[in-house]
């Protein structure tokens, strides 16, 4: 899953979401419109995995180049880092509303500008709109809903902006499928992105600022009517001293440990818990990218290819099935999280993410061992200057298979019989339309191969295992492991290290797998997964029904799973 994450919420709190946005529908109104940005965040990330392959079609240059590609992908990731830094300077100087407004300001141009683009370093300048509004959504979405939620209800309705952006990356392959045969392809499959934000644009205009913000700036008399919009009337004078307390509370924090970054960071080195609790927090949210879901998240299309489904349609129509599972286990994560425990979650997710992503490992590996052989006759049919120039200079090629083909950059035709000896040529569009026009099957990512089917179940297993346990659990953790005084701070350095670990996965996936083969970056997936699983066993203490107080003094006296505990406590047995 990618950022935002689940909030937590029980079953009681579900039953007061529903009677409480049924007497008073504005709540709702304001959640599912701030929720429109959580929405966005969805369709931007997910949407440019089906749009790549038509991009590639337009400009060879992308085709020909795997850096280009991943520097399209991961702009609008990298371009998120400072999204966020911008919006949390927004969200305290102009306001959550204002922030909001800018956010969609900046998908609509982002949109425009990627579906007019008529060169690839344009569409680059686009995915950096794109990437700066999806980081100020990020962060600004789930805290206008918060900070305009009654306190029954809120992690219900912060949850709908963790649902929406799972939901979001569902809808962005729906949409990749639907214009797959319309002229202009992935231009409309990114300029449909500009349609919501001038939705929300619209709906935020009639919308309040948050109570606390307007409170803070001392607009208390627009703050009371704010208050009154979202609490019957005999509550808002309770909630108002409520939100005075918490306040000043704020202020006193601010004043002890500082308001900028380097003091903030000094301050909490000082204190071995806020170091532990940054440690568990930044690890949890590293590991969470390393395990590699957001390369299938965004190369999904691609990764269907790889496991041998040529067809564009086809690629994108089984991709939708890892968007679904992921939106699914983030329903499945609000039942189960607070029943299992958020380490025992994260620690079986992993143990399950590895047997799938070793799996796969396998799985690409015969798939490669067993690809198609190259036949000369066949390479000759369609005339001597369409063979691939490499094939004919190497005189090692009578071994080549179709995966030996495709790793010196050309094209594989295959026979009538996909599985018999084909063709290698030129990977260039003509020749792969010369391929076609005789009804066979061109390949130019992965090879014909029988376990096709087999790949697309364990990348479903993998998503199923992920979604509710390290999908949804690193976000929960850290919203409760750090300090009070120290949790915004926190929370602020654990996602920009979320950002930066997903940045790094996004920017090498194709490059990894043209070194490695699919095979290998699955396996190494594998091996970050469990090198993972050995960090949180270590670091991450259980936060399911503990106080806020007591993780606090776990954390200060220090976290000691067994086996580490038990030599403490043998430590501790008096000498007979």
């Amino acid at each position: 899953m990618v950022e935002g994450g689940v909030v937590s919420v029980s079953k009681t709190e579900f039953s007061e979401f529903f009677r409480t946005t049924w007497k008073t529908p504005h709540i709702l109104r304001l959640a599912m419109t701030a929720g429109i940005g959580g929405l966005l965040f969805g369709y931007d990330t997910g949407v440019i995995s089906g749009a790549m392959l038509y991009i590639r079609d337009d400009f060879r240059s992308v085709d020909k180049n795997t850096w280009l590609q991943e520097l399209i992908v991961s702009t609008a990731v990298g371009a998120a880092i400072f999204g966020a830094a911008i919006g949390a300077w927004m969200n305290d100087s102009l306001g959550r509303k204002k922030a909001i407004l800018a956010a969609d300001v900046l998908f609509f141009v982002g949109a425009v500008v990627m579906a007019a683009a008529p060169a690839p370093w344009v569409i680059v300048i686009g995915r950096v709109f794109v990437g700066l509004g999806v980081g100020m959504a990020s962060m600004t979405a789930p805290l206008y809903i918060s900070e305009s939620a009654p306190t029954r209800i809120r992690g219900a309705l912060i949850s709908m902006n963790g649902i929406l952006i799972t939901f979001g990356q569902f809808v962005s392959y729906c949409i990749n499928l639907a214009f797959t045969s319309v002229p202009g392809t992935w231009r409309w499959m990114l300029g449909v992105a500009g349609i919501p934000p001038v939705v929300q644009f619209i709906l935020m205009l009639s919308l309040p600022e948050t109570p606390r913000w307007l409170y803070k700036n001392n607009q208390i008399e627009k703050a009371t009517e704010g208050l009154k919009t979202i609490y019957p009337a005999d509550e808002v004078g309770e909630q108002l001293q409520h939100l005075k307390q918490s306040i000043e509370e704020d202020e006193a924090n601010e004043a002890a440990i500082g308001n900028n970054l380097i003091t903030k960071f000094r301050s909490a080195m000082k204190h071995p818990e806020v170091r532990r609790a940054l440690a568990a927090g930044i690890a949890v949210q590293v590991v969470q990218q390393f395990v590699g879901i957001n390369s299938v998240m965004y190369y999904a299309p691609t990764i269907m290819q790889l496991a041998g489904y040529a067809s564009k349609t086809v690629a994108m129509g089984l991709s939708l099935v890892t968007t679904g599972l992921n939106t699914l286990g983030s329903f499945i994560s609000l039942l189960v999280v607070d029943r299992f425990g958020r380490r025992r979650l994260m620690l079986v997710s992993l143990v399950l993410i590895v047997v799938g992503l070793v799996s796969l490992g396998v799985v690409f590996n015969v798939s490669s061992q067993n690809a198609p052989h190259i036949n000369s006759f066949e390479s000759t049919h369609f005339g001597n200057n369409t063979i691939c120039e490499k094939y004919t200079s190497n005189p090692d090629s009578s071994s080549w298979n179709c995966m030996g083909c495709l790793k010196q950059k050309c094209g594989f035709c295959a026979a009538s019989d996909e599985f018999d000896p084909g063709a290698c040529l030129d990977n260039e569009k003509d020749v792969g339309k010369m391929c076609k026009n005789e009804h066979r099957v061109w390949y130019d990512k992965g090879c014909p191969s029988k376990l096709g089917l087999l790949a697309v179940i364990l990348l479903a297993f993998y998503i199923i295992v992920y979604s509710p346990g390290m999908g949804t659990a690193p976000w929960i953790v850290n919203a409760e492991i750090y300090p009070l005084r120290f949790r915004g701070f926190g929370g602020g350095v654990a996602a920009m290290s979320n950002w930066s670990a997903n940045l790094v996965v996004s920017m090498t996936f194709l490059t990894l797998t043209e070194n490695l083969g699919s095979w290998g970056t699955f396996l190494l997936y594998g091996g970050f997964s469990a090198i993972g699983f050995v960090v949180i066993y270590f670091l991450v203490p259980e936060t399911k029904g503990v106080s806020l107080e007591e993780i606090e003094k776990v954390l200060r006296k220090g976290f000691r799973p067994w086996p580490l505990k038990q030599i403490d406590d043998d430590d501790a047995k008096p000498v007979k």
